[in-house]
């Protein structure tokens, strides 16, 4: 079997990754520093500690394993961490992805699919962003992103490093199986915060900011199911075998929800309230991002299949009851 380098394999979409790499024929590496991922949810293939940030460590896997193509998810991505210790962010992110970038092209693995966000646009409202609209993150977690692919980019042109590179936002739940999902801590996604309020683990969910320009004062996003998001990944990482052209694509359904809306399916889904309080904005959240996936559509044939609100929190709900994972 061909192996893949997953980094952050351990997390939850790196997880969810590793499941859909080893259904689709692959053998998942998975290179974590289990910071903020599990070792239980390693479960699909070998497992290799370390930091992005040790060459030598890296150059050990890679010499050890002679994947075929890094699929890279490893990365801090709290928004509001982000703008309060910067300097994690462009040390983790950025010069781990750096490293990590050196060590696939000393070991001549060429191919490399890159987890990236859409909130390396910014706040731009009321406009179904595409690939090309322009790209003003307004927070570090955004900008370590954006610094990224623009390095992808580089190593293209010195090195013959060809990328795919995804763009999404939020990301809600689980394998249906719930052989894994999603668990952080601390916890700061609004499905699992929201699941676990109802729960009654805590005493209730936070909405941050009901002044937004929106029609209920909360934020919209576009949530897209993570299995539909890590098909993607695996149709990316088959566009390189093929010997296609890098290439950028936006995930995501085109349709916004808003907090409350979330909220108010959640309750239907799981027929139970959702105790909610309200506080302040955040820092550097954005009011209104959707994205659409034309070209994921028309160029590598994904479809967001999954992507409902209500499958994505019923099938969160499912592993939710599950019990979660220990260090």
């Amino acid at each position: 079997m061909t192996n893949i380098l997953v980094t952050g394999g351990a997390g939850y979409i790196g997880s969810h990754a590793c499941k859909a790499l080893k259904a689709a024929g692959y053998t998942p590496v998975t290179y974590d520093n289990l910071s903020t991922g599990w070792a239980d949810a390693v479960k699909f293939g070998p497992f290799e500690q370390g930091e992005l940030t040790d060459r030598a460590r890296l150059d050990q896997v890679f010499a050890a394993y002679n994947p075929a193509a890094v699929m890279h998810f490893a990365a801090l991505s709290q928004v509001g961490e982000s703008m309060r210790v910067p300097e994690l962010y462009w040390h983790n992110n950025v010069a781990g992805s750096l490293t990590l970038m050196e060590a696939a092209v000393h070991a001549r693995c060429l191919d490399f699919v890159f987890s990236s966000t859409c909130a390396t646009y910014g706040d731009q409202d009321n406009v179904v962003l595409d690939e090309d609209s322009a790209q003003h993150p307004i927070n570090a977690y955004g900008a370590s992103k954006r610094a990224i692919e623009d390095m992808l980019r580089d190593f293209e042109i010195a090195h013959n490093l060809r990328h795919v590179i995804f763009r999404y936002f939020n990301v809600a739940g689980a394998d249906p199986e719930a052989e894994v999902g999603e668990f952080h801590q601390p916890e700061t996604h609004l499905v699992p915060l929201m699941l676990d309020a109802v729960q009654g683990k805590r005493d209730a969910l936070t909405i941050f900011g009901t002044d937004y320009d929106t029609p209920d004062g909360t934020c919209i996003r576009d949530y897209v199911h993570v299995c539909d998001l890590v098909d993607a990944h695996v149709l990316g990482l088959r566009w390189l075998e093929e010997g296609k052209g890098s290439r950028v694509f936006n995930l995501g359904t085109g349709t916004g929800f808003s907090v409350r809306d979330v909220i108010g399916h959640a309750g239907a889904v799981t027929n139970a309230e959702v105790p909610v309080i309200e506080g302040p904005r955040r820092p550097g959240d954005c009011t209104k991002l959707v994205s659409g996936s034309t070209r994921a559509e028309a160029e590598l044939g994904w479809r967001a299949q999954r992507s409902t609100m209500d499958r994505m929190i019923a099938d969160a709900w499912r592993w939710h009851g599950t019990g979660h994972y220990e260090k």
